[in-house]
């Protein structure tokens, strides 16, 4: 449905990202290869290195005027991957780079860009075709240097965007997100031609603009088309006659500024030059190539047809710029086989636009068409705003208005169906917005609805479309549609285009007699779709060029999606999962009830205010129940299990209470800076962990100075044998004192449990984090546990001489200092 009408957007969509797609893979061109030429810089832009965490996003916009020449991109990244690599990554951790014309890409709403992605990459080009109003997706490369012309992608914007990692999960709101991150840094230029006259891809073609004025505006019969009040606009060529020989172009420009019924491209009084060359001018091809917003050639273009035998019409063309060329075909048969270079063939090119009065649109102009005017929301996001008629006939103070009092009312013999048209402006920068339409009816409504951008839709030509629920544009990427009823239809479009949309209303006209009923129309432009479903938070945000805000919604713990509607776990899931990681800090009891029995008291609050914060802050994450802000019981949960881990490895020591306190200040201010920063990277582990180590051996040097410092050695008496095999003998009673010092079972089983929760940290991800988090809850303070269990206590007091390995240390310190 529809192919002619998208076949602007879609061919230049098709062509352009297949060129882009073997620059990712391939080798470009670079613009020292190509300079040289009457080009300037219209913008350049270097955007720093910037590094993207899992399930993050990066949008960049391009502005492409209507005469740029090209468009370079410099992207490195410190992905490696090639193209057989890709295929074996999952996409919820798959580094994609995706390409959208006029707004955001958005690949987790559907799963054509990806399965296009695979095809594409594959060398498949046949599957683009099917593909309209979407996205393409592609790996991040490693290196991409590319340049793309004006005859390969349309003036206009150009957005793209980098994930890492798309799909449902990715809106889910985590504790920790734990995945590869991937850095990136790019250069975006974007040259013109200095020569308004002179364009294509090393500004070297000349373009001709129409001129163009009001030919006939009467009523009746009198008009040049013959319909009732419409008007006229022909354009034409400068010069009276245009010539040129086989397989030569030429090419022509022209603005369309208003809402069109139809363009035709015809040429007149066709003839060959010099007026004395044999052949016959009606066997020659006058080929015609028409495009919308980029320079057309014979295998790019959106329309096409031979003048010389029938005219071009274009039925509602698109408003702005478009290029017409026109290439002389068969020449040199039709005048003899000659290859005369004098030989031309002239033709005079004319163009008619037929144009609706103010209000009026669709066939015959008999169809109403009203302007709406924007409304913005009070104390709301930027942009977001609702859509009113002008007029008496609609109410100001109400989001929405009645249908029937505005429907256009001609209906011949009460067969046909009435075309009513909406016109409204997404303002530039609100590309990041979706659009809202909705319907509601206390009887079967009767309506279709179609969408367009740039012009007015029909049955052959729409962007978006809805007839019931069995037929509308559900399967589009960008179509949302959440109710489909006989008597309310809702549905959205994401993201939505800038620029002037059309929305038209076909009422179906029946026997039934529904005209009593009362249909209420809404048309809105949101930040998020549906609110994010009421299971998560809207948040705004800015591209990487700071033009374009965008919305996007943060889920809850058990939801996901563009709009959070996919339920991720169920609500008994979410309950066991919340008992699960809460009540699995309990485990912090086994250490604290050590260390109280011990009377440990400072290793004792820590180990209990560690287990208590731990299950708060899991309560608050889970959506249970929060006793204080989260980011206080985010800190507070890091802070005390950094506390704790060192503090076991500070206890394992014998060293004096002040020496102990001194360690805890230094720990206390290391790990509260390492909590308020970062708290959640995956690193903090081994640098606690080296904490640890670090006061444990700082703890066995201050012991060790303290009960030793009398050791001296001379050099005489270590080069003397004897006092070397001393020094043996007293080092294997110290390896004897370490190993009676600790209960080597419970040690290994320390370690033990420490190897299992490090095992259950690296399995940990989004679908599997409650399990594996709560597993780590329970080794890592069983380890704790353990650890405190394997130190030996022994009693040692000032005035009481060391026992067993120590009582040897001192009888070999005596015997060596001698007499």
């Amino acid at each position: 449905m529809a192919e002619n009408s998208i076949l602007c957007s879609v061919s230049s969509l098709i062509l352009s990202l297949f060129t882009l797609l073997s620059c990712l893979f391939g080798h470009c061109n670079s613009v020292e290869q190509l300079g040289g030429y009457d080009t300037f810089t219209i913008s350049s832009f270097k955007y720093p290195e910037t590094r993207i965490r899992h399930f993050d996003m990066r949008y960049i916009r391009i502005d492409l005027p209507p005469w740029f020449s090209s468009m370079s991109i410099a992207l490195k990244s410190s992905v490696d991957l090639d193209i057989k690599s890709f295929k074996k990554v999952p996409k919820s951790v798959l580094p994609m780079i995706c390409f959208r014309d006029g707004s955001l890409p958005l690949p987790d709403v559907s799963s054509t860009s990806l399965t296009a992605l695979v095809a594409l990459t594959s060398g498949s080009f046949e599957g683009m075709q099917v593909l309209q109003n979407t996205e393409l997706c592609y790996p991040v490369p490693r290196n991409m240097t590319m340049k793309l012309t004006n005859e390969q992608i349309s003036a206009g914007v150009l957005y793209f965007g980098l994930f890492n990692g798309v799909g449902p999960t990715r809106t889910q709101s985590k504790m920790i997100v734990q995945g590869p991150a991937y850095s990136f840094a790019a250069n975006i230029t974007v040259e013109g031609c200095i020569t308004s006259t002179m364009q294509g891809q090393y500004c070297n073609q000349t373009v001709e603009l129409l001129s163009c004025g009001l030919s006939g505006n009467s009523s009746g019969n009198g008009s040049v088309s013959g319909f009732f009040n419409q008007s006229m606009v022909s354009c034409r060529n400068n010069f009276e006659n245009s010539c040129h020989g086989d397989g030569e172009m030429k090419i022509y420009s022209l603005e369309i500024l208003q809402i069109a019924e139809f363009l035709t491209i015809s040429a007149q009084n066709v003839r060959l030059r010099p007026l004395n060359s044999t052949g016959n001018s009606s066997g020659i091809g006058l080929m015609c190539f028409a495009r919308y917003g980029a320079m057309p050639s014979a295998t790019l273009h959106d329309y096409s047809g031979n003048l010389n035998k029938f005219p071009l019409v274009i039925q509602s063309p698109k408003d702005g710029r478009w290029y017409i060329s026109i290439l002389a075909l068969n020449l040199s048969k039709e005048i003899g086989g000659s290859q005369s270079n004098v030989s031309k063939v002239c033709y005079s090119l004319e163009l008619q636009e037929l144009e609706c009065p103010l209000g009026k649109a669709g066939p015959n102009c008999s169809s109403e068409r009203y302007m709406l005017q924007t409304v913005l929301r009070k104390d709301s996001t930027p942009f977001e705003s609702y859509y009113l008629p002008y007029g008496e006939k609609v109410m100001s103070d109400a989001a929405n208005f009645l249908l029937e009092p505005l429907l256009s009312n001609y209906s011949f013999g009460g067969g046909l169906d009435t075309w009513t048209y909406f016109l409204l402006d997404v303002p530039r920068g609100a590309a990041g917005g979706n659009l809202h339409v909705r319907l509601t009816s206390d009887r079967k409504i009767n309506y279709e609805i179609y969408a367009r951008n740039g012009g007015l839709p029909s049955l052959v030509n729409w962007d978006y479309y809805y007839v019931n629920k069995t037929s509308s544009s559900h399967g589009s990427m960008f179509f949302v549609l959440y109710n489909s009823s006989e008597e309310k239809v809702d549905f959205y479009i994401l993201y939505v285009r800038e620029g002037i949309w059309n929305i038209a209303l076909r009422h179906l006209n029946s026997t039934g007699g529904t005209s009593n009923g009362q249909t209420t129309m809404s048309i809105s432009l949101e930040r998020c779709p549906k609110r994010c479903s009421y299971h998560g938070d809207c948040r705004s945000a800015l591209d990487a060029s700071g033009l374009t805000s965008y919305s996007f919604c943060a889920c809850d713990r058990n939801h996901g999606g563009f709009d959070c509607s996919i339920e991720i776990v169920s609500h008994q899931g979410h309950i066991w999962q919340s008992i699960a990681l809460i009540a699995s800090n309990g485990a912090a009891v086994l250490p604290a009830f050590w260390a109280l029995q011990q009377k440990a008291f400072a290793e004792w609050v820590i180990y209990t205010g560690s287990g208590i914060s731990s299950g708060l802050y899991h309560a608050c994450d889970v959506g249970t129940w929060c006793a204080l802000s989260f980011s206080v019981l985010q800190f507070m949960d890091f802070w005390l299990s950094f506390m704790a881990v060192v503090s076991t490895f500070v206890y394992l020591t014998t060293i004096d209470e002040v020496y102990k306190r001194a360690i805890h200040m230094v720990v206390a201010i290391l790990t509260a800076l390492m909590a308020i920063t970062k708290a959640t990277r995956s690193s903090n582990i081994i640098l606690v962990m080296a904490i640890g180590a670090l006061g444990l051996l700082v703890g066995w040097l201050i012991e060790f100075f303290t009960k030793y410092r009398s050791l001296s050695f001379s050099m005489d008496l270590c080069l003397n044998r004897l006092e070397r095999w001393r020094i043996r003998e007293w080092l294997q009673n110290l390896v004897k004192t370490v190993l009676k010092r600790f209960r080597w079972g419970f040690l290994l089983a320390g370690f033990t449990a420490l190897a299992m929760a490090a095992i259950s940290r690296k399995l940990e991800n989004s679908q599997n984090y409650w399990i594996w988090h709560s597993v780590w809850h329970v080794t890592i303070y069983s380890s704790s546990f353990f650890f405190l269990c394997s130190k030996v206590i022994t009693i040692n007091s000032g005035n009481e001489r060391p026992t067993d390995g120590n009582s040897q240390l001192t009888r070999q310190d005596s015997v060596s200092r001698g007499p």
